[in-house]
């Protein structure tokens, strides 16, 4: 029984699908409709899945490592051949633009390939000589990791498949027990990977998909029997959890104010078309709803003015619109709610002497691709991250100003650099506090397979699949005595 194709959107329960005795809707941004209806898991049902997850610990540890490679190939396989219909979801219950959301469903099915390699390749071990003492001889150790015990993951709506599969995959790949709790605006997306899940040969309780009211998490994350969490979502609710919680372990991607810094040498036309274009595109797309699109713009005064009129004219060709249309380049934000935060946030930031090169209106969910210049220290932009199509621009004298300027920031997630010059690559590389430096490209530039995470309010740990495959697990080592080396 297909838990898309019912009236009524089932969860999933130890690999099993089930309905709860409540439900709730999912509207879509743009227009507001109706595009699905979910149960929701009653108390017993969260409980089911967590003893679940908590006695199905050591049997999917010690599954061989082609059973797991072969369920994480066949999801990657079946979000290829069902690719249109999920971004036709992804777009409906998030609202971002379909050429992005076919990009997304894309990115997924990498990160599944990815962690299928992985996975077999994954606790082969690395041997070690002890006899490099005397009190060693005869001695070797063997390192090997194994799962902490089982994960529960928690999801943001801004990548509601993608950021899904970044807990799932690894979990999946050291055989690590996993519970998601996907955000109550687009839980489909998640609903439907366990569809896929479900076709797999994987043990029971080795994964369950349960759309929890956010009100019922915190006897979720504080249950001993889950003592590993993935957290994608705001700072506010990760640092909540870490002080609910110390002593577990935690991965927390909480967000940022990511910077773009373009320098002088960056001067030709043919290079700040480049940059304007990058950051045009990246501080607009999904709807400025990305932890490293760019809301800052750090621009040496060589290349400033210049910059700044490529950059308007770029964020004005942005495409707006129904993000069912092929054409539209920003769609709406998810809610009507997140976009009313962002017009008062520029509202705040003009009053108190800003001003608009482009854009500031609101239309419901959407608001309109946003540049703004002489941003005072005191708006609330200039701290928070804006997380809409906002994007600010700031003039400095050198380098030395520009990266001060970049770590003038509670956050520290990624940070883009324009530049020709090999040593300033590698002087920003040693002196920003980030997580990634993405050189001659915006900071929204992620390879799903590469360590991601952040610095300071950003969080901490790192998601892509071997990084959390190594956070989702231990090592224990094995020395073996008497051997004749």
């Amino acid at each position: 029984m297909s838990a898309t194709s019912e009236a009524v959107h089932a969860f999933w329960v130890a690999g099993r699908p089930a309905t709860g005795e409540g439900t709730f809707e999912v509207t879509h941004p743009y227009d507001g409709r109706t595009v699905g209806t979910v149960s929701v898991p009653t108390d017993a049902q969260v409980e089911e899945a967590v003893a679940a997850a908590h006695g199905a610990v050591a049997a999917f540890s010690a599954t061989p490592a082609h059973v797991r490679a072969a369920a994480l190939d066949h999801v990657a396989r079946r979000l290829g051949e069902r690719a249109q219909e999920i971004a036709e979801l992804i777009t409906a219950e998030n609202g971002k633009p379909m050429k992005w959301a076919r990009g997304e469903v894309g990115r997924a099915a990498s990160v599944f390939r990815w962690a299928a390699e992985e996975a077999r390749r994954f606790n082969g071990g690395e041997a070690q000589r002890l006899d490099t003492d005397p009190g060693g001889t005869g001695r070797l150790a063997l390192t090997r990791r194994f799962p902490r015990g089982a994960v529960l993951g928690i999801a943001p709506f801004n990548f509601p498949l993608n950021l899904v599969a970044h807990k799932v995959a690894p979990a999946i790949a050291v055989g690590a027990p996993i519970i998601v709790k996907p955000a109550p605006a687009t839980p489909l997306s998640a609903l439907l990977l366990g569809e896929l899940l479900a076709e797999t040969d994987l043990p029971a309780g080795a994964w369950s998909v349960l759309p929890v009211a956010n009100d019922k998490m915190p006897a979720l994350t504080a249950d001993e029997r889950l003592p590993v969490i993935s957290f994608t979502g705001s700072d506010t609710v990760g640092f909540a959890i870490q002080r609910q919680v110390p002593a577990k372990h935690l991965t927390l991607e909480l967000g940022g104010n990511a910077a773009a810094v373009v320098l002088a040498d960056y001067a030709s036309e043919q290079d700040l078309e480049w940059a304007a274009g990058r950051i045009a595109v990246f501080a607009n797309y999904q709807a400025g709803q990305s932890c490293i699109s760019v809301q800052r713009v750090i621009a040496d005064a060589a290349v400033y003015d210049r910059l700044a009129e490529k950059i308007v004219a770029k964020v004005r060709a942005q495409v707006t619109g129904d993000p069912a249309d092929e054409a539209t380049d920003v769609g709406p934000l998810v809610s009507e709610q997140a976009a009313e935060r962002v017009e008062s946030w520029v509202a705040d930031a003009v009053a108190k002497g800003a001003k608009v090169l482009t854009g500031g209106g609101r239309q419901g969910a959407s608001y309109e691709p946003t540049v703004l210049a002489d941003l005072p220290a005191d708006a609330i932009l200039a701290g928070a991250e804006v997380f809409g199509p906002v994007l600010t621009l700031h003039r400095v004298d050198g380098t030395d100003a520009a990266f001060a300027a970049v770590n003038d920031s509670a956050f520290g997630l990624q940070a883009g650099v324009f530049t020709h010059d090999l040593a300033t690559a590698f002087r920003a590389h040693r002196e920003l506090e980030v997580g990634g430096v993405i050189i001659g490209d915006a900071p929204s530039y992620r390879a799903d397979q590469m360590p991601y995470g952040g610095v300071k309010a950003s969080g901490t740990g790192r998601e892509g699949v071997a990084s959390a495959m190594a956070d989702y697990t231990y090592e224990r080592v094995l020395v073996l005595t008497g051997l004749d080396l």
